[in-house]
């Protein structure tokens, strides 16, 4: 499970034309992993105390992880944290 930590808890409501467009290439960047089906689901969650970005991904090791944030253009203004999901049920 990733979440993407916001720069600030404003952020997405005080972006700028720079962040946003960064944001919008974040977006375009993980829709060709969703439709490779490494990423199953992403988008943002809108809690009342700040927005932040929630993705499920499938992946064989934590590098491979890693290699795919560091490359996601948001991980220059923002933070990601990720967590195993050990048990996971899915429709099938």
């Amino acid at each position: 499970m990733l979440y993407l930590r916001p720069c600030r808890p404003d952020f997405a409501q005080t972006m700028s034309d720079e962040e946003r467009n960064i944001m919008q290439q974040h977006v375009a960047y993980w829709a060709t992993y969703l439709e490779q089906g490494i990423m199953l689901v992403f988008g943002p969650v809108f809690d009342p105390a700040g927005a932040y970005g929630l993705g499920i991904v499938a992946v064989d090791s934590e590098e491979q992880l890693l290699s795919l944030t560091a490359n996601d253009p948001a991980s220059k203004i923002n933070k990601y944290e990720y967590y195993p999901m050990r048990a996971v049920m899915q429709k099938k």
